[in-house]
């Protein structure tokens, strides 16, 4: 009898395969696996976190094959009053907004803050956005910065070396003054610990 040894099978809650074959987000996916509309090998399943097995087990959504999409790369320049989001219970607007014309699911790899803006990336595609996104990776992230107040040399010095949040300490970053008056400072901040910006300031 012939032992597979090494070797992992590809076991996903099935939330995350219909998120991943870009049908909608997780959130919607639990509620279509609850209404009853996935079926796997045949049965009809409504527990989102059941695990599957993607080499072997056949599902279907709506009575039809589960298709994967092909893979979507997005590079969107997001205004500030924007949200990172897919839905804000308060009604403000989000990026999704801004991309109602594709109609394949696609997630924001990291995010901006509702006054930042900037270039954000939005893809189907999870094993690169969990690449970029993870601190292990170091992909470096450059953000403009501007302050209102002056910043010294020393406080360049502090936010290169790494600065204590209330999450925690960042990691030291490069850090490139760009312009400076009496009453504020802009500063170009890289970094390599996620897709977040974390700047204190």
């Amino acid at each position: 009898m012939r032992r597979m040894i090494g070797r992992k099978r590809p076991l996903k809650t099935l939330d995350r395969v219909l998120s991943k074959a870009g049908l909608g987000s997780r959130v919607e996916a639990r509620r279509w696996i609850q209404d009853g509309r996935v079926m796997v090998n045949g049965r009809v399943v409504t527990t989102p976190d059941q695990w599957v097995d993607m080499a072997r087990d056949q599902l279907r959504f709506d009575n039809a094959p589960l298709e994967f999409r092909e893979r979507l790369y997005l590079l969107l320049h997001k205004p500030a009053g924007y949200i990172t989001t897919y839905r804000d219970p308060q009604g403000r607007p989000t990026v999704y907004d801004l991309i109602e014309d594709v109609d394949t699911f696609v997630s924001p790899v990291g995010r901006l803050d509702l006054d930042t803006s900037g270039l954000l990336l939005m893809t189907n595609d999870n094993q690169f956005a969990e690449r970029v996104t993870n601190p292990a990776s170091h992909v470096p992230k450059s953000y403009v910065v501007n302050v209102s107040r002056r910043l010294s040399d020393d406080d360049l010095v502090r936010l290169r070396s790494g600065i204590e949040l209330p999450d925690g300490p960042t990691r030291p970053a490069a850090v490139r003054r760009i312009r400076a008056s009496e009453t504020d400072t802009s500063v170009e901040i890289t970094l390599t610990e996620g897709a977040t910006a974390r700047c204190g300031g």
